[in-house]
């Protein structure tokens, strides 16, 4: 559970740093300072896959691609892009592909 906390907590200052670029009506030097908010991610990162280490590396990526995907919500205030069909299947498989690494065979 403390990976999965962590994760969330690395997976939030990555996506601000990665999508509050796209806030055109702020000044260059105030987005750099979101982005340099990346740096921060290393410091929750690095712990958690410490402490999931118990997994597979491919279970950790998995875990972090879910993570991504619940924390994406927030880019629909960020980005004025439009969710289309194809994302939705495209996170539903990769949520099926969760099952399937997850699952004891």
């Amino acid at each position: 559970m403390r990976t999965i906390l962590l994760l969330t907590i690395s997976n939030i200052f990555m996506t601000i740093a990665w999508y509050g670029t796209e806030i055109r009506s702020e000044a260059l030097w105030k987005v750099i300072m979101v982005s340099g908010g990346s740096l921060l991610r290393i410091l929750f990162q690095v712990p958690a896959n410490r402490i999931g280490s118990t997994n597979s590396p491919r279970a950790l990526k998995t875990i972090q691609e879910i993570i991504t995907l619940s924390i994406s919500r927030f880019l629909r205030g960020v980005s004025r892009r439009q969710f289309k069909w194809n994302y939705g299947v495209g996170f539903a498989f990769i949520v099926i592909a969760a099952f399937f690494i997850f699952h004891k065979w």
